[in-house]
């Protein structure tokens, strides 16, 4: 995760502890290849469905990962917290909660329109570790024998006050302040092969080494990961230069100091928050009015059109959305419809989502946007954009009085 970028039973015990020393803990990192059975998407998919691949995060939305959990329920998190013998905590573990909850489940509420409850249950101890905090060289790029035993230490310290079957999701949160604590480091950790514990398979945990208070909107974004969700950022290959020009601010799975950190309508899709009643596959000339995408409806009320879909080819498509100033892009910097190409087969990282900017000559809030060159990529009102590639002109003909946009789409041009 980039960080800021400014102008991111005792017998039973003994027991588990063996197995977990036994079983291969080499750790691999959040870009890593997580393999499942496929498992139908919810609901019927549709025409523009891009199919998924073997690449990591695919964006492909025919099918679920089964090696992840689905959110389209509830799902239950456990929050460990993690002390070394060479610091004594300054925060207490109530305090490091509230700097994440309930906003993260919040987030994610109003993300996926009321069908996905993040549920937390943290620890109201420390757990401490059998090592100091600089014996394990945390950082970014971590070594993977010291990330290993990080990880081991860990879930066998925490195993006597854990019963690891009845959460979902793990999350081991460091103590911020020890001496060999690296907030660069915060990531989600894949294992090569699944960590066995109270009949359950651990196969991802997020390691949290954020200082008090953390980056913000850091753990919806790791917690993306953990639902087969891809970093968008670009990470430049000599460290150096902008992290944010594939998307912006647009998307908590880009950058999460964005001003627009909604999800895209694009992973709503695959997470099955949007299904085809919501989603338009365009095919023909046609005007589609779009609900904003952050806009949560009333109690009762249906969702409404999201997601517009124009197929580029057979794995790769132009989404097209509304965003405006309401819910988790109460911050945005401007509103409009925004166009954004997608690829089923670009791996995490490296650019499966890439925002189209329509006003390529300008830029917007340059002094709070993460990259102000894609501040102002929606389209207003009145404009017209003819989307290289795609075959199709695309006209914003009107805003209703609800805050829905009309759009008018001309293929074949």
């Amino acid at each position: 995760m980039p960080r800021l970028h400014r102008a991111g039973g005792v017998e039973r015990s003994i027991l588990r502890r063996a197995a977990a020393a036994a079983t291969s803990l080499m750790a691999l990192a959040a870009t890593s290849l997580v393999a499942g059975p496929a498992v139908a998407a919810t609901g019927e998919a549709g025409p523009c469905a891009l199919p998924r691949t073997e690449v990591h995060h695919s964006l492909g939305v025919d099918e679920w990962n089964g090696a992840y959990p689905h959110p389209v329920h509830s799902l239950d998190a456990v929050m460990i917290f993690l002390s070394f013998p060479d610091h004594h905590p300054g925060a207490t573990p109530e305090e490091l909660t509230a700097d994440y909850f309930p906003a993260t489940t919040q987030f994610f509420q109003r993300a996926s329109y009321g069908k996905f409850t993040l549920r937390p249950h943290p620890l109201r101890q420390w757990i401490q570790m059998p090592k100091a905090s600089v014996r394990y060289g945390i950082q970014r790029d971590w070594n993977s024998e010291r990330r290993s035993a990080y990880l081991r230490d860990a879930i066998a310290a925490a195993d006597p006050k854990v019963d690891f079957s009845r959460f979902d999701i793990v999350y081991l949160v460091a103590d911020p302040d020890a001496p060999g604590v690296d907030s660069d480091a915060t990531k989600v950790v894949n294992f090569d092969r699944p960590v066995r514990a109270d009949g359950a398979d651990i196969r991802r945990v997020v390691t949290i080494f954020e200082q008090h208070p953390p980056d913000h909107n850091v753990l919806a974004h790791e917690t993306g990961h953990v639902f087969d969700l891809p970093d968008l950022y670009h990470r430049p290959s000599d460290g150096k230069g902008d992290w944010d020009t594939y998307v912006g601010d647009w998307d908590v799975m880009g950058s999460q100091f964005g001003l627009a950190p909604e999800l895209f309508g694009w992973h709503k899709w695959k997470l099955g928050w949007l299904d085809r009643r919501q989603v338009v596959c365009v095919q023909r000339s046609r005007d589609i009015t779009l609900e904003p995408m952050a806009a949560v409806p009333a109690p009762g009320a249906s969702i409404g059109t999201r997601l517009a879909v124009i197929m580029t080819g057979e794995g790769s498509a132009v989404a097209i959305e509304a965003r405006s100033a309401t819910g988790n892009d109460r911050t945005t910097c401007t509103e409009g419809v925004l166009l954004y190409r997608v690829r089923n087969g670009t791996p995490s990282g490296g650019g499966p989502v890439q925002v189209i900017d329509t006003h390529p000559t300008t830029d917007a809030c340059w002094d709070r946007s993460v990259y102000a060159p894609l501040a102002d990529a929606p389209m207003r009102v009145g404009e017209t954009f003819t989307i290289p590639g795609a075959h199709a002109r695309i006209e914003v003909a009107d805003r209703t009085p609800s805050g829905a946009w009309t759009v008018r789409i001309t293929t074949g041009t």
